[in-house]
């Protein structure tokens, strides 16, 4: 009889071992994200493997192309907005016109073209389709000493274009006043669909798809530890990157974060965090960002979530519109340079554009989306992303264990404290509020933002945060 115990006493401790192996090998397998490994060009996926060469790439424009869309502008119809509208219905037409007439009468093009083809610029084929990125190696290196690859990736309406002003503080610290301890190498690629990268012809491509398509990228152009960095879409493909090469990516720095899963005690602190922000784990600053909650958090997201519902729904149809009138392009792209660069900008009748931005910034950008007609492609992004709802994606569930530096702008529509980032982000090495600045960081504030990577890089190597323990 005690033989007969002694061996279920075993057999217990068999069953309840092997559950306690099962959870803890389960668990470190979910820690990385699975690689996707896609094929996104036309048709079938051939048998030939694909030509993985490194093809040098400028901008180019015809001249049928720009007297097209000279003839699309003369032929412009305009609305009258209503007295005294400002921003508050969106962009103003009174505006609008003046930005056109700019652009038929001043803007230079060509000009523009020089500007963008000044940084060597690549296309290669990744999954079946030309990905197009901009690379710009340091001026000159201290002997003995090597540059630190830096992938940095833009967001939705933005693009390559919004690195041009940081790429020299990254590239050439010491000539901008910002030391030589951290010199970088910058690769800046265009998220597939946007810019001069190839649109994805499947569906389903999403932000892993384009995080499994630069980490393809980065070992092809021989970087095997790299830091990464990104705001809007860019936040959410450096972080699955991190995800699924964890110990590839030797830091992560974000200008935006967002937190999908968020727990009791944060929506709590929704409630509560504005009287009791210490219980909370809330700054000064966090409480000044964030509340009174309805107008700073649910209200904004409502008035400023319509074009992300439309494109997550029925992006083709919309898109259809802009890629056909160059002025309603413009219109769409231009308000979320104003609401996203300082909502109060809404107040007045320019939109606060040329505040933070020159109308040839701004127009450069617009002209990118215009030329390459990427503006369906580019707003299909929001649909692949959020089509099944959101919560429910693996990424989300995930945490992200490489260290994290976080620059967070005070002018960004939604603010996310530290105490709900570390939920998902779990190693933050750092987390500063920036003076000023909104959510186009690296075209509204280079130096800002290029500071503050810097510090963070300096962290991470002194303390050699990356290494496995």
């Amino acid at each position: 009889c005690s033989s007969l115990a002694g061996i279920m006493l075993l057999e217990v401790f068999l069953v309840l071992g092997t559950l306690l192996l099962y959870f803890l090998f389960s668990k470190k397998k979910e820690e990385t994200l699975p690689f996707k490994d896609g094929w996104w060009g036309r048709g079938q996926k051939p048998v030939t493997k694909d030509d993985s060469s490194i093809r040098p790439f400028k901008v180019e424009t015809t001249e049928e192309e720009l007297s097209d869309l000279f003839r699309r502008l003369d032929q412009a119809r305009f609305t009258d907005p209503l007295e005294n509208s400002c921003f508050h219905y969106g962009m103003n037409s009174v505006h609008l016109r003046k930005v056109v007439s700019y652009w038929k009468n001043q803007f230079n093009w060509k000009k523009q073209v020089e500007v963008l083809n000044k940084y060597p610029q690549f296309k290669t084929k990744i999954q079946g389709i030309d990905i197009h990125f901009v690379h710009v190696k340091p001026p000159h290196l201290p002997e003995g000493r090597a540059a630190k690859p830096l992938l940095m990736v833009h967001g939705w309406p933005g693009s390559f274009y919004e690195f041009y002003k940081i790429i020299p503080l990254l590239t050439d610290p010491a000539s901008h006043g910002l030391g030589d301890e951290h010199i970088f190498e910058v690769i800046c690629p265009s998220i597939p669909g946007y810019g001069f990268s190839e649109a994805p012809h499947k569906k389903d491509f999403n932000s892993v798809s384009a995080a499994s398509v630069f980490y393809e990228l980065m070992l092809r152009l021989g970087f095997n530890e790299f830091y990464t960095q990104g705001g809007d879409w860019g936040w959410l493909i450096c972080t699955n990157l991190a995800q699924i090469a964890p110990n590839h990516v030797k830091g992560l720095h974000l200008n935006m974060v967002s937190v999908s899963k968020l727990g009791l005690t944060q929506l709590l602190s929704v409630l509560l965090g504005r009287y009791f922000p210490g219980l909370f784990g809330f700054q000064d600053e966090d409480v000044r960002r964030m509340f009174p909650f309805l107008k700073k958090g649910l209200y904004r997201i409502l008035s400023e979530s319509g074009y992300a519902h439309i494109q997550a729904t029925k992006p083709d149809t919309v898109g259809c519109g802009l890629n056909d009138s160059p002025v309603g392009l413009a219109a769409y792209i231009l308000e979320k340079f104003s609401s996203w660069t300082d909502i109060e900008f809404q107040n007045l009748e320019d939109g606060g554009l040329e505040r933070k931005f020159s109308l040839d910034d701004l127009l450069t950008n617009i002209m990118i989306y215009w030329v390459s007609g990427c503006i369906v492609s580019s707003m299909r992004f929001y649909k692949e992303n959020l089509q099944k709802g959101i919560g429910t994606q693996k990424h989300e569930k995930l945490t992200v264990q490489v260290p994290t530096g976080i620059a967070s702008f005070p002018n960004e529509i939604l603010h996310t404290p530290q105490a709900w980032a570390k939920k998902q982000y779990t190693n933050i090495i750092s987390f500063h509020f920036m003076p000023r600045g909104g959510h186009f960081a690296a075209f509204e504030e280079p130096e800002l933002l290029a500071k503050d990577i810097l510090q963070f890089v300096d962290k991470v190597e002194k303390e050699q945060l990356w290494k496995k323990k």
